[in-house]
């Protein structure tokens, strides 16, 4: 099932002795398209601090629940090494904050997510063998590369022929990967959401705020409509693949 983004900010997290929080943002590797960090701001008992968690810590939350639940205690989170949330995170401070935790590096191999694991267990994740081209170029590659949801939402969109609207939501599937990026037109067409996924996106400029697609803008219009108070089903995910495939620019 895929999640908004949206609606998960306001989030409760839970401790197992207390509450953590509210998320309030997420924070995606812009390489592989899925969240690896949630950025918590914690109530009184932690003067407000923003602290970030991995997906990995949660558990999933009850039916009709907006909280989750992790195996981490108050004072775990406390002690935390502290991380500027205003800054996209670096490499160095991720295997920081994850060796803290307890997590191995899924640079090291493809970890999506990291769902489902306590702090300290390895066994159960889904780890497959990257070659060393890859290695080498995350180790050439240590600088920034963690973005935030936040700040990508307004980017607009550009499409093959001129700008098309601008990046209203963010869809993740349970295992945290991006699947989607909404996009509303509405300076075009009224109340028109399409989505787009992230294999259909040339590049972002971060610079510039703009996230670039081959498509037209006449694809985009003419493409299944999203309903936001609606997740979309498998139906209607073949649907759109199939549409797109057939309209690239």
């Amino acid at each position: 099932m895929l999640r908004s983004i949206n609606q998960l900010k306001g989030a409760a997290i839970d401790a197992t002795d207390g509450d953590i929080g509210k998320v309030r943002d997420f924070y995606f590797d812009d390489e592989q398209w899925v969240v690896r960090f949630l950025v918590v701001e914690t109530g009184s008992w932690l003067f407000s601090r923003k602290v970030l968690l991995t997906p990995g810590a949660l558990r999933k939350p009850a039916t009709g629940s907006q909280a989750f639940a992790t195996d981490l205690s108050r004072e775990q989170v406390e002690k935390s090494p502290e991380i500027d949330t205003q800054r996209p995170v670096s490499r160095q401070h991720e295997q920081m904050l994850l060796a803290y935790y307890g997590y191995p590096n899924y640079w090291a191999g493809d970890i999506t997510g990291g769902l489902g694991m306590a702090p300290g267990r390895v066994d159960g994740y889904l780890t497959r063998v990257i070659n060393s081209e890859v290695e080498q170029r995350h180790d050439r590659n240590d600088d920034e590369h963690l973005r935030s949801c936040r700040e990508v939402e307004g980017y607009h969109i550009d499409a093959a022929d001129g700008e098309i609207g601008h990046v209203e939501d963010v869809l993740v599937d349970e295992n945290w990967a991006i699947r989607y990026l909404v996009v509303n037109t509405r300076n075009w067409w009224f109340g028109h959401m399409a989505l787009i996924a992230p294999q259909w996106i040339d590049g972002i400029a971060w610079a510039s705020a703009t996230v670039s697609v081959a498509l037209t803008r006449e694809t985009i219009r003419q493409a299944p409509q999203y309903d936001p108070s609606r997740a979309p089903d498998a139906a209607f995910e073949r649907q759109l693949a199939d549409y797109y495939q057939q309209h690239r620019a």
